[in-house]
């Protein structure tokens, strides 16, 4: 198996700089964490509390993203940057951020780590992903009219159900196999249960719907596309060179509030330098432009750029 190249963080920074880049904090994963569910809640109220179209479409968009900043935490526990004590990291990670998406941490973190390995590699897992890319406008406009109506998210969620009701062995029942996948989906669906019921107890039971499950079911399987799209579309196959294995893509605040949140936009650092803290990434891409290295890595000025670039292809 060919795994991915890489640099060693000394070819690249100075003890002095790499210290801090790759320092462990207590209380900023945590933070993060915090922040992500804040925004969530702050969102949700000013669709409550201000009900209007257009507040409740900018809530829906704002929580959908931060469900993708929850998958992103994830992501950070994955390789162990929430917090410095391993099992205060893995609790966050999968039950403060996979548990209420419906992913699992224990599963994501091998396929993850296999990701990296071999980047771009024949072997790399996620190669299925930018497989497709370069598409043609219409392809690609018929994803995002999926992923916004909601059937990306009822392929994703109840697909393999229905696979392994269909596959089912002789003499299985229907029910053993609803019920093994209820036990396989127990955390997801006691994170809603209690979400519905809080919201039950404030006279709200409608806001776990329009609130929680519209935004999952719409845009966060857009900004995920989005996110998949961005680091990895248009990334040549095999590619030797460990400044080319990912893309990072430039992200204004409305394309960090609504697309790209927690610096998930840097993922050629992240790729360059997969342990270091997301927080510390922005700080490693002006370290390297610096250094004048920056023009031999994957960069887009923009995500609409990207989205450009991955529906070029004719018709």
């Amino acid at each position: 198996m060919a795994v991915a190249a890489r640099l060693k963080p000394a070819d690249l920074f100075t003890p002095t700089q790499w210290a801090p880049l790759s320092a462990r904090s207590a209380w900023k994963g945590i933070a993060l964490v915090v922040h992500c569910w804040a925004t969530i809640l702050a969102a949700g109220l000013l669709a409550v509390l201000w009900p209007h179209p257009l507040t409740y479409l900018l809530a829906v968009m704002v929580i959908g993203a931060r469900q993708l900043g929850l998958a992103i935490l994830m992501h950070e526990a994955a390789h162990g940057g929430l917090h410095p004590n391993q099992k205060l990291n893995d609790w966050l990670g999968e039950w403060l951020c996979a548990a209420p998406t419906g992913a699992s941490l224990a599963k994501y973190r091998p396929y993850h780590l296999t990701h990296h390995k071999y980047a771009q590699q024949a072997e790399d897992p996620d190669l299925v992903l930018s497989a497709p890319f370069p598409t043609t406008r219409a392809s690609l406009r018929r994803k995002i009219i999926r992923d916004l109506t909601g059937q990306t998210f009822v392929k994703q969620r109840f697909g393999p159900l229905a696979g392994k009701l269909r596959d089912r062995a002789p003499g299985q029942s229907a029910w053993d196999v609803v019920a093994a996948e209820i036990v396989r989906q127990r955390a997801f669906l006691l994170w809603n249960l209690g979400l519905l019921t809080a919201l039950s107890a404030a006279g709200l039971w409608w806001a776990w719907l329009a609130l929680w499950v519209v935004p999952m079911a719409t845009w966060f399987p857009l900004v995920t596309r989005l996110r998949n799209i961005a680091e990895h579309a248009l990334v040549a196959r095999d590619e030797p060179d460990p400044m080319r294995h990912a893309r990072t893509t430039a992200a204004n605040p409305i394309e960090r509030l609504l697309i790209a949140p927690y610096w998930v936009n840097f993922h050629a650092e992240h790729h360059l330098f997969m342990h270091m803290p997301c927080w510390n990434l922005p700080k490693a891409h002006r370290l390297l432009a610096a250094q004048g290295r920056t023009a031999g890595m994957l960069t887009a000025p923009g995500y609409l750029d990207v989205l450009k670039a991955a529906s070029s292809r004719a018709a």
